[in-house]
């Protein structure tokens, strides 16, 4: 039986772990060639691993998203090698802990270093892929997160807040821009999942971690897994009249 993403190429960013590798690992599943790019070629190279032993297609790219030459780069490997891609998951994304009132030139340097990452990062692949996404009719998936919309009850996450509500936005605009040339454009807004990105804040502030539990309606922190099924949805014909919206998966978090 064909998947729900046969003949398509993925390109996924932040794929050598957590929600990347998952949604990788997911759409390899549903058919799709699989493109995981990721800061960390060694971990892109064990995702595109795990997915050729499974049965599946993939390639790993080494690719830093705040360099638009090398994004550039790659969109130009991909589609000279392997193809024209037909999906793109803007994932790749970093968190800094610095309060506002923090030393000036450390929360100056955290702040650029989100943006770098969070929003310009995702302009520069959309913007690297954007020939082949038009041309294919293609679909764009968003990271976003339920600090899309609010400031969770934790501190000192100022910048990536102000990204990610930036992400959303861009989602949105994109939306309306592409959707002329078929191309749709959503988004994804994780709650509190378990991956490496957290991975400190959960060995070492638990009381953290606690009170988004304590918050969310399910009662537990997310899986990358969690996000797979929504990241396929919205990459798949299932979602064909859906563009610019964003899928929550928070575990009821918004709800209450």
């Amino acid at each position: 039986m064909p998947g729900l993403l046969e003949n398509h190429i993925a390109v996924v960013t932040g794929a050598g772990s957590g929600i990347g590798r998952a949604i990788a690992l997911g759409y390899a599943r549903e058919g799709a060639q699989v493109m995981a790019l990721d800061i960390n070629g060694e971990t892109a190279a064990k995702t595109a691993a795990e997915i050729g032993g499974a049965g599946g297609k993939a390639r790993p790219f080494t690719l830093d998203v705040t360099e638009r030459p090398a994004c550039r780069k790659v969109a130009d490997e991909i589609a000279r090698e392997v193809g024209a891609v037909s999906i793109l998951v803007n994932n790749a994304g970093i968190i800094r802990r610095n309060a506002l009132t923090a030393e000036a030139d450390a929360v100056a340097k955290d702040w650029r270093e989100t943006m770098a990452v969070n929003l310009d990062g995702v302009f520069n692949v959309t913007q690297a892929f954007l020939g082949a996404l038009r041309a294919k009719k293609g679909r764009i998936v968003n990271i976003g997160s339920i600090q899309s919309f609010v400031h969770v009850r934790t501190p000192s996450s100022a910048a990536y807040t102000a990204s990610k509500h930036a992400v959303l936005g861009f989602t949105r605009a994109l939306a309306a821009e592409l959707g002329k040339d078929g191309v749709r454009v959503n988004a994804i807004g994780p709650g509190f999942i378990a991956t490496p990105l957290n991975a400190k804040t959960r060995a070492n502030h638990p009381e953290l971690v606690q009170v988004f539990i304590d918050h969310t309606p399910l009662g537990r922190a997310g899986e990358p897994e969690d996000i797979v099924g929504p990241a396929i949805f919205l990459a798949s014909d299932l979602s064909a009249y859906v563009t610019g919206a964003i899928v929550m998966a928070d575990g009821g978090y918004r709800a209450i």
